[in-house]
């Protein structure tokens, strides 16, 4: 085997930037202030503004800076843990898993989203607990948000197909919340055999960003769930969190998979 010539590699500009920088916002800064604009910070370096960037961007993926609307880049506090194993037995919306339910519509699921709906899991089953699925079937379109220490640190969109939920009426809960929450009622009467987990990095698109005050394109945490019955896949939840602000922590749910692949559109 030939020997590797990374040692001889030099340290790209950008990062050597970014660890200057870095000590930079230990000693200069104090959490929460405002950065000067790139122009005086390239200035300040003798760096180009394009080199400045990518050791911005960077440090903004490592959690040590926030872009923030109409406020410019400012020093991150430490990243919050966040829970996202929980009860593995336990379907979105009960007590304690932290989110609120903001509204529900049916549309079509993005095509990633539909194959892991109709993803089989076990030997198939009849019977009411036994949730089937067509892909160009409308889904219930469930939106939440979570919230940790007064601070927006994830958006959700979960996908309920309607054999998940056939006792839910329109009549009860026609609209907003209150149709969130009759979704998750109603599918909570399932028998939960588990769920499986997938975390990925991505970008925020325009309406995560806008529930998270983040700009779009900012680097997020992209949590893709399936709750499992004996028959297949009864929803799929895909929870964005905030990049720069979250730690995610997996207690005591089982596998986690770390996956390279493009993330799944929502």
């Amino acid at each position: 085997m030939g020997t590797t010539q990374l040692e001889t590699v030099p340290e790209p500009k950008y990062w050597h930037l970014k660890n200057v920088l870095s000590e930079a916002l230990d000693q200069d800064f104090a959490v929460g202030e405002v950065l000067p604009n790139e122009r005086e910070l390239a200035a300040r370096f003798g760096v180009a503004r394009a080199t400045l960037r990518q050791a911005l961007e960077q440090l903004e993926l490592e959690g040590r800076l926030q872009r923030r609307r109409g406020v410019g880049t400012t020093v991150a506090p430490p990243r919050v843990g966040v829970d996202v194993g929980g009860n593995r037995h336990g379907w979105p919306g009960d007590s304690v898993d932290g989110w609120q339910p903001l509204d529900a519509t049916e549309g079509l699921a993005p095509a990633a989203v539909a194959a892991l709906l109709g993803a089989a899991t076990g030997p198939a089953a009849a019977g009411a607990n036994a949730p089937a699925y067509a892909a160009d079937a409308p889904v219930h379109i469930v939106r939440r948000t979570r919230a940790t220490q007064g601070q927006a640190v994830a958006a959700e969109l979960l996908y309920v197909p309607a054999a998940s939920v056939p006792g839910l009426t329109g009549i009860e809960a026609p609209s907003g919340p209150a149709r969130a929450r009759a979704v998750l009622r109603e599918l909570q009467r399932l028998v939960l055999d588990g769920q499986d987990r997938s975390v990925e990095l991505g970008s925020a698109r325009a309406d995560d960003a806008r529930e998270l005050d983040r700009l779009p394109g900012a680097p997020v945490l992209l949590v893709t769930t399936r709750y499992l019955t004996e028959a297949g896949t009864a929803a799929v939840s895909v929870a964005t969190y905030r990049a720069d602000t979250c730690r995610l922590t997996f207690g005591d749910s089982g596998d986690v998979h770390i996956t390279h692949e493009p993330r799944v559109a929502s």
